[in-house]
């Protein structure tokens, strides 16, 4: 059975889009990421979970190939329609990273929040454990949990295409996410 972590973002919609990719790329592992948010952006892709769902996966989807990192976009199909289907993917895919939509307070895998260290009046002020997204501007996170590097425009940019590599030191700072024990 996959290990299987959620990621979801409370205001940033670009780090909701980046933050799956990051903690995928950490697995260390063959990782599937899956788009359950059906109001957030887009992912690239021939497929959607959506297809899936209606028409069950392909056996190439659920045959995992080299390579570290693989996305599945949503295609507009709800969260919990999709559970059975989630299921079959997990049961063949060493990883996977669910990028869970701001709504979905019950998912049942552990949903590890992602928040930006924005200055100002957008600062975060919760103070439970969540991954933290640092900017340029030195700000310290108000909670436990492990901070990623500020990104450079080049690496956000590399994200944005799927072109994992050039993030190497925020996809590392990653790979503690995966060693937590999240509720």
């Amino acid at each position: 059975m996959a290990a299987v972590l959620g990621v979801r973002t409370e205001y940033d919609d670009v780090l909701g889009v980046i933050a799956p990719l990051g903690l995928a790329a950490a697995a260390g592992v063959t990782c599937l990421v899956v788009d359950l948010d059906t109001r957030g952006p887009a992912y690239p892709g021939e497929r959607a979970l959506a297809d899936l769902v209606a028409e069950g996966p392909r056996r190439i989807e659920l045959a995992p190939s080299g390579g570290s990192v693989a996305v599945l976009r949503n295609g507009g199909v709800d969260w919990r329609d999709a559970l059975e289907t989630i299921e079959r993917l997990r049961a063949s895919w060493p990883g996977m990273v669910l990028r869970a939509p701001r709504e979905a307070s019950s998912l049942p895998w552990p949903v590890i929040p992602v928040v930006s260290m924005l200055p100002g009046v957008l600062a975060p002020t919760r103070n439970r454990p969540a991954v933290w997204q640092l900017t340029d501007h030195g700000q310290r996170p108000p909670g436990p949990g492990p901070t990623l590097p500020p990104l450079r425009r080049s690496a956000l940019t590399s994200l944005l295409q799927l072109r994992l590599l050039p993030a190497r030191r925020w996809t590392a700072a990653w790979r503690t996410v995966w060693e937590l024990p999240w509720p």
